[in-house]
């Protein structure tokens, strides 16, 4: 089990809020009820949604069996490769963002497979991934000479997501970010005629 101790926390925590939380808003708020929690730039806004991450849908019922199935197929991919990182000690904070990234689509394909038919409205892999954070912080117009959307309102962050979400994207980011140092390559010093040791 060594190495795989930290992993296995953060799956287990992400996962324990990510349910809980979703749990809560699902048996105590009725779908679009909101509260404010900070102003009107952070606000609790229960929504759900058919598709994948900060609610982009994937539509029709095959649709939707298709992306639930497809989820699970992308969690054991994950979790093989999150095995074989810690199997061949990569670094560890690779290791860690990967377990984000692993427990936040398990987070979600729990709603998708399980909610359905926990609470009633749906089959086996057709649930509603339940979202509530919302952060509309910047809201106006696009000035009229913006081509495409010139007039239109304009609402910044406006996707709705869930804390299995934010570990999905807080996971990927910091890969991206410290990527140079995650897979950075050892280079094996070449052995040439002016670096043999040379013996007597």
């Amino acid at each position: 089990m060594k190495g795989y101790t930290k992993p296995l926390l953060i799956i287990f925590f992400v996962l324990l809020a990510d349910q809980v939380l979703k749990t809560w808003i699902k048996t105590n708020m009725y779908l679009g009820q909101e509260f404010k929690i900070i102003g009107n730039w952070f606000i609790i806004h229960f929504t759900e949604n058919n598709g994948m991450a900060f609610g982009l849908e994937f539509g029709g019922e095959f649709g939707k069996l298709s992306l639930s199935l497809f989820r699970i197929a992308a969690v054991a991919g994950i979790g093989y490769a999150l095995h074989y990182l810690i199997q061949k000690k990569y670094h560890r904070g690779l290791i860690l963002n990967v377990a984000l990234i692993f427990s936040g689509a398990v987070g979600n394909i729990i709603d998708s497979v399980l909610y359905g038919k926990i609470y009633g409205y749906e089959g086996w892999f057709h649930g509603r991934v339940v979202d509530m954070f919302y952060f509309p912080i910047l809201q106006g117009n696009f000035p009229a000479w913006v081509p495409i959307w010139g007039g239109e309102d304009f609402i910044f962050f406006r996707p709705v997501f869930n804390i299995a979400d934010a570990a999905i994207s807080v996971g990927v980011v910091i890969i991206l970010i410290y990527q140079k140092t995650y897979f950075k390559e050892e280079v094996k010093e070449e052995i040439g005629p002016n670096n043999e040791i040379v013996e007597d």
